[in-house]
């Protein structure tokens, strides 16, 4: 028997974030096994707890989600970090955690209630016309919603679109069976008034290849968004993005760049949902 926890992700309000599954004391199970489970639960990412094998390291994670293991993902770092911590774990700094997954050591610290990672580095690449048009023709938006694209990969690779219009984000019904052989989609405009008075920012996030079409609330995606945007001047070094509007959730991403380090912190909230045992 294992301990296990469900969370819900970028918000303070259960059933508005985005969930995920943690299974806790995971060694002796094989990549198998965690990838049925991740099949089975059927989140858009499940991760397992493991010992570190990096002695600057609290604890070490593993990423999947129902179509593959991740190295690096967002909601999953800040919600296993949540469930570590609430299970007795002790890091070795009062303030911070230090998680070991597939892209290396990544920090995480404590901001009063909320946790907030350090946005790992991230690779642009300019993006091939052909994909650009065929991936904007599958997501159904105009060509003149269009602002700028470029690939942004931090550990999970996404193409990045700013788009003109936080409402044709919202309205958006894409091909997804087109998109699951074409890309990884995050899509980000400035809010508008019909949106979330409490945010800067709309992001939508398009999956198909994990095999979830839709991830509700996405804080790899939004880090990479925030290091573009920030870096070329187009959003301010402390902002809130909304996410899963379209699906019924209320996500909140908090963004904020320390002005001496340039270190680029994603923040949220983490609400605890199911606690109990696993048989695996």
């Amino acid at each position: 028997m294992r301990r296990f926890s469900q969370l819900d992700v970028f918000t303070a309000t259960p059933l508005k974030g985005n969930p995920l599954a943690v299974v806790h004391d995971a060694q002796g199970l094989s990549d198998d096994e965690m990838q049925a489970f991740a099949r089975w639960t059927n989140l858009s990412e499940t991760t397992y707890l493991l010992p570190p094998t990096d002695e600057r390291a609290d604890y070490r994670l593993r990423i999947f989600t129902p179509g593959g293991e991740l190295q690096f993902a967002g909601h999953p770092t800040l919600g296993s970090c949540h469930a570590w911590l609430a299970a007795g774990g002790q890091p070795r700094a009062a303030q911070q955690v230090v998680q070991q997954c597939g892209v290396g050591l990544v920090t995480v610290r404590r901001d009063g209630a909320r946790l907030a990672f350090a946005a790992p580095p991230l690779r642009r690449e300019p993006v091939d016309d052909g994909v650009l048009a065929a991936v904007v023709d599958a997501i159904g938006l105009p060509a003149g919603d269009l602002l700028g694209a470029c690939w942004l990969d931090n550990g999970t690779k996404w193409l990045g679109l700013r788009v003109a219009s936080a409402s044709r984000i919202r309205a958006l019904r894409p091909d997804h069976a087109r998109l699951k052989a074409l890309a990884k989609v995050g899509l980000v405009a400035m809010q508008d008034a019909e949106g979330a008075a409490d945010t800067q920012f709309e992001v939508r996030a398009f999956a198909a290849a994990t095999g979830v079409e839709e991830d509700p609330v996405t804080g790899g995606l939004n880090a990479g968004i925030a290091q573009w945007l920030i870096g070329e001047g187009l959003a301010p070094a402390r902002y809130v993005a909304a996410q899963g509007s379209a699906l019924g959730r209320a996500g909140r991403v908090h963004v904020e760049r320390d002005a001496a380090s340039g270190t680029v912190w994603i923040g949220g909230d983490v609400t605890p949902c199911i606690s109990g045992t696993l048989s695996l």
